[in-house]
């Protein structure tokens, strides 16, 4: 059974401390983003602790070595987990933002492919296929492959083996839980749960869902 991991995007502290905790005893971790840490700032990691879930830093970090390092840094400095960075700057990015996160106890995902339509427009003809080998070289924890389109995560689980597959879609954008369960080692569910009038009755949905 994957874990079921919440994409959190509100952008005010208060609303989003809110859902994470009505949600939270159906959740195995959780993972904000740009939209809640410019609305309230990196220091809401540490209010997450709270709910003793581990916190996941999506911040698709894509920029030269010593740039991600830093980046990568601060982000579990201020409690972090895990964090997320794009493979296409190459293997000398990745490898700085994979550093950082061994060197404090965490792990880094390197997104393969993205969920989206416009996500087959450049990850494509073989480009996803490569930067999964290169988080495998790279000794990455694992990859991000997309719950709406169960085939190519297939495809991605070919090359990465037994390392991580945490798959985005499922929910607002039309990803199917059941097609993707048995691929993959986490499903992000966001919009679906954070936008739910109930957003605890939404998890507990998907939690049963993954069984």
């Amino acid at each position: 059974m994957p874990d079921l991991i919440l994409a959190l995007d509100p952008t005010d502290r208060e609303e989003a401390l809110r859902i994470a905790g009505l949600a939270s005893p159906h959740l195995d971790a959780i993972k904000i983003g740009y939209p809640l840490v410019l609305g309230a700032g990196l220091s809401i990691a540490r209010e997450f602790e709270a709910f003793g879930l581990p916190l996941i830093a999506d911040f698709k970090v894509a920029d030269i070595p010593n740039t991600n390092r830093l980046i990568a840094d601060q982000v579990f400095d201020a409690g972090f987990h895990a964090i997320i960075c794009q493979g296409f700057p190459g293997s000398d990015s990745v490898l700085a933002c994979v550093e950082s996160a061994h060197g404090y106890g965490g792990e880094c995902y390197v997104v393969a492919e993205m969920s989206h339509p416009g996500g087959t427009e450049f990850f494509s003809g073989g480009v996803a296929e490569r930067i999964a080998r290169l988080a495998v070289d790279c000794h990455a924890d694992g990859i991000i492959a997309p719950a709406t389109r169960p085939d190519r995560v297939r495809a991605l689980r070919e090359i990465v083996g037994t390392r991580k597959i945490l798959s985005p879609g499922v929910g607002a954008q039309g990803g199917d839980l059941s097609q993707i369960a048995d691929l993959v080692d986490g499903v992000i569910v966001g919009r679906a749960i954070y936008g739910a009038d109930d957003p605890a009755l939404a998890a507990q949905s998907f939690s049963l869902l993954r069984r």
